[in-house]
């Protein structure tokens, strides 16, 4: 017995030892795991490169305040934007610049590659960094706040010019002065357009930093002390910088072509007709899919641009007047007044207080023309179709030349006429008597009962 049982415990004593050096081993590994991001982040800092390329507008500010978040939410050491804008509306520029200030990871903005420019709404948000940087030959400013139709700038009265400016100004300088940057230079770019190159810039204290490339930013800026904008200091600690770009997603990329203004134009104008053909001929199916779908992405871009009603009423007056030049003999008058409106309703369709922003003249000629043909010939052919004697059901017989078989007495008294193939019952229809073998035209179906009158011959109409 104790012989047999031998083995048995030392196998017992092998599985207790294995079981040891397994839960060590797995304590080790699990040690390293954790030691590992650790002297991974003791060794490199991770910078976020988001982009802002083209106009700003509110699925922009959606990737960058989103961009902006994830950044904090990672622990990124720094959030790099780098920017190439003309300008854009200001309710996008303001949600930009409110993620900024806001950070708890310090933002650096940069105007690069050379030759590119932080314009308007792009030089408030250039100025709100932590760090403003710019590449050699870049320039910035130009922000005075415009109204644009059709991408011409256009006179508002003064004192709402006034109102504008102020406004802007006072938002500037509310945060620029918190930077430590020259607050009444950078109101200049707003109350008298002044733009600057990089080089003015630099010396103007609006920027804090003029390099090549975001390499070179990225060296200047390791070790380097900040001040943020709540007044505490920072030092940045950038040692091996690995820089991870943060692009838009593809639902990101689809919305911003959507809330371009020429894209949400000829949205609106699709709808409208697709929906407009298939109530006029029911049945096509596809016109009114398309339309419906066209339709809801534009009341989605209406909800994200700032849109003018007044210009909104100018199109519906055109599709009114294109319409009615359908109906009625103007010889064009109504339908040149509907191009005329429509092209008005689409210049003051998108109410933007800063550059672009505006449906293009050639988007709006482009749409209303074809839309007052397309309208026009649709409404004709609807009216025409009530003209088109009907080809199926009883009323198939108005018209129709048949023959009497059995005479009409009187209006009260029916006979017999052969017509379309078929005898039907008929009476005259105006009582008098209409003998065998006359014919005759119905003018009239009331029931199962024919309403004829003789048909009237060249010879008969002459005498």
């Amino acid at each position: 017995m104790t012989a047999g049982m031998a083995p048995r415990s030392f196998r017992l004593l092998i599985l207790l030892v294995c079981m040891v050096v397994g839960s060590i081993l797995g304590f080790n590994h699990a040690a390293v795991a954790q030691s590992s991001p650790t002297q991974s982040s003791a060794t490199t800092s991770k910078i976020v490169e988001l982009h802002v390329d083209g106009e700003i507008e509110p699925i922009l500010a959606e990737y960058l305040v989103r961009g902006i978040n994830d950044a904090n939410d990672q622990h990124a050491n720094l959030i790099l934007i780098t920017m190439n804008t003309p300008g854009g509306l200001d309710t996008s520029m303001r949600s930009i610049i409110q993620a900024i200030l806001r950070s708890g990871v310090p933002v650096v903005t940069y105007v690069y590659p050379t030759g590119s420019r932080a314009a308007s709404a792009g030089f408030f948000i250039l100025l709100s960094g932590d760090i403003a940087a710019m590449s050699p030959g870049t320039e910035t400013g130009a922000a005075s706040p415009l109204i644009e139709l059709g991408g011409q700038p256009v006179k508002i009265d003064e004192t709402l010019q006034k109102k504008i400016v102020n406004d802007a100004t006072a938002y500037l300088r509310a945060y620029t002065s918190k930077r430590g940057r020259n607050s009444d230079l950078a109101a200049t770019a707003v109350t008298d357009a002044k733009a600057f190159s990089d080089k003015e810039a630099l010396d103007g204290k609006l920027i804090d930093m003029v390099v090549s490339s975001p390499d070179e930013l990225l060296a200047k800026l390791d070790g380097r002390t900040i001040t943020r904008f709540d007044g505490s200091t920072q030092k940045l600690e950038l040692p091996h910088p690995v820089i991870v770009a943060t692009d838009m997603t593809s639902r990101e990329k689809f919305l911003s072509r959507i809330v371009q203004p020429d894209a949400f134009f000829i949205l609106l104008i699709i709808g409208v007709l697709g929906l407009y053909a298939e109530f006029t001929h029911p049945g096509m199916f596809a016109p009114g899919v398309f339309g419906v779908i066209a339709l809801v992405l534009a009341l989605y871009a209406m909800h994200m641009l700032p849109i003018n009603f007044a210009g909104l009423l100018l199109i519906v007056v055109a599709l009114v007047l294109f319409v009615m030049e359908a109906k009625y003999p103007t010889h064009g008058v109504l339908g040149v007044g509907g191009v005329i409106s429509m092209v008005l309703g689409a210049l003051f369709l998108i109410n933007s207080p800063l550059t672009g922003g505006g449906v293009s003249l050639s988007a709006a000629l482009g749409v209303a023309i074809p839309c007052a043909i397309i309208i026009i010939i649709l409404m004709r052919l609807v009216l025409r179709s009530r003209t088109w004697k009907q080809t199926t059901g009883k009323e198939e017989l108005i018209g129709e030349v048949g023959e009497v078989t059995e005479p009409l007495q009187s209006s009260s008294q029916a006979g017999m006429v052969f017509v379309h193939g078929e005898l039907w019952r008929a009476i005259t229809r105006y009582g008098e008597e209409i003998p065998k073998g006359t014919r005759v035209q119905v003018k009239k179906v009331a029931g199962l009962t024919l309403e004829v009158e003789p048909v009237k011959t060249p010879q008969s109409a002459s005498s």
